[in-house]
């Protein structure tokens, strides 16, 4: 894919970039199970059954198949022995690899929940773990497998089991009702787990993904903006020596002058041509800190270099700049690519869906600055302005756009908006996002900056 070479353009391209089809809703991939988690794991569990077998026939004198019992634990250990001799700790498993081993782990569960009294054991909400801690780490597929080898499990339990562990003299009974209620129970509360620990675990990996777009774009937006600055920079400075050389050069086609003349008006030229390829040169190298990236200005620059790649749109802007109170000035912000990003995306945003008109007011006073971006297009779908500002979620319906791509479908998919929000945050910003309050149809988003915040030197620190 092409990369544009101007700001707004470079954006563009990282969004699409990070939009593609494998990073939408619901494709995020599964991470890889550590090793050395799954064996940490499994040996709690396995000091945890030790403990409660030996309470049980040891602690209590219940009749109980301690051999038996005992042979399925040391088979769970043999398990973990030979991993951690097989593997390097730090080794990270493939899903289904890792799904064999919690299959086992099962496995080895049933077996001791048949030997104790199956569901009449209170132990065997332990078929939970093994699907949960599937549900954060593998993919659904493999989740989905487990899930269903534990309803097996479970309703085989139910009806084959040795008997509860118990004194010898009493008789221990449990109603067929009562242990079809805990069938119910158990089975109701893997799929109840197993459910929600997948919706948080996609929404986790979805944020985490979400916010790794955030980087990639700040750390562009970065670059690009640097490289503008210093670029601006270096065409200034190679004005005095082309000036020079000019000059020199006007001299020397005049001719008349004396050798000794000559040779000083030759050192020049080649002081200047050299001073040229040091400016030049610059330009070839990391940029610093101390680069017109970090350059203040006052608000109605910053918000007209803001604008000026928008233009181009059928869109009239209007910008108002207000004092809230006589002592106040007009702020000057550090031009920051967080700024310049995420005020872009959000004018871009507006500028995408209005009619005909974007406004942007700002009131300042001398503690914060306040700054609404305003349209007159459709407003936000009320079933997403209260999610408005999370990963992957859409502002409007795409055929509502004014920029859409070739197949008629908008090319956001809400992570711009996220990023946007995001970055501004960064900037000790508050994000609100609201259609528009004065009777009017459209979408209002407003940015308050505490304005010492924003101001001070201490604000963004100097560092590449």
């Amino acid at each position: 894919m092409a990369v544009v070479e101007d700001d707004h353009g470079g954006m563009r391209w990282v969004r699409r970039r990070l939009l593609s089809p494998e990073m939408r809703l619901g494709e995020v991939e599964s991470g890889r199970v550590r090793l050395q988690t799954l064996v940490l794991l499994r040996w709690l569990a396995i000091a945890g059954q030790l403990v409660a077998v030996l309470l049980v026939s040891i602690g209590f004198n219940f009749p109980l198949p301690l051999g038996l019992c005992l042979l399925a634990i040391l088979a769970s250990s043999g398990l973990n022995i030979f991993l951690t001799l097989r593997y390097r700790t730090t080794v990270r498993l493939p899903d289904w690899q890792a799904a064999v081993y919690f299959a086992i782990d099962l496995a080895q569960l049933a077996v001791l929940l048949f030997l104790t009294g199956g569901l009449q054991n209170p132990f065997a909400l332990l078929f939970m773990a093994p699907v949960t801690i599937s549900a954060t780490t593998l993919s659904l597929r493999s989740t989905i497998a487990l899930l269903v080898l534990s309803f097996v499990y479970v309703t085989l339990l139910a009806f084959f089991h040795m008997p509860l562990p118990w004194w010898p003299q009493e008789e221990f009974a449990v109603p067929d009702l009562y242990l079809m209620g805990n069938w119910a129970a158990i089975s109701l509360g893997l799929a109840f787990m197993a459910a929600y620990a997948w919706r948080i675990s996609q929404e986790s990996k979805r944020m985490s993904a979400a916010l790794s777009a955030t980087q990639f774009v700040l750390a562009r937006a970065q670059r690009l903006s640097a490289l503008d600055g210093l670029a601006a920079a270096a065409a200034h400075e190679l004005g005095t020596p082309l000036g020079t050389i000019s000059l020199v050069a006007k001299e020397l086609k005049r001719g008349g002058l004396k050798p000794e003349e000559m040779q000083e008006d030759l050192d020049l030229l080649a002081s200047q041509a050299e001073r040229c390829k040091e400016i030049l040169g610059r330009l070839s190298r990391e940029p610093e800190g101390e680069d017109a990236l970090y350059s203040r200005l006052p608000l109605h620059v910053l918000l007209d270099e803001i604008i000026n790649p928008h233009r181009d749109l059928d869109v009239n802007f209007t910008v108002s700049i207000l004092a809230g109170d006589d002592e106040a000035t007009e702020p000057e912000i550090w031009r920051r690519p967080e700024i310049l990003y995420g005020l872009g995306n959000f004018i871009e945003n507006a500028a995408d869906f209005a009619k005909s008109e974007v406004s942007l007011i700002v009131v300042y006073s001398t503690s914060q600055i306040m700054l609404s971006i305003i349209d007159d297009g459709p407003g936000f779908a009320p079933d997403v302005i209260e999610r408005l500002g999370e990963p992957y979620v859409t502002t409007r319906p795409r055929t509502q756009a004014r920029n859409v791509d070739q197949q008629g479908q908008h090319e956001g998919m809400g992570l711009g908006f996220f990023i946007a929000k995001t970055l501004l945050e960064r900037t000790k910003a508050r994000v609100e996002i609201n259609n528009r309050q004065d009777g009017q149809v459209g979408a209002q988003v407003t940015v308050i900056w505490p304005r010492a915040a924003i101001e001070s030197d201490s604000a963004f620190p100097r560092s590449a």
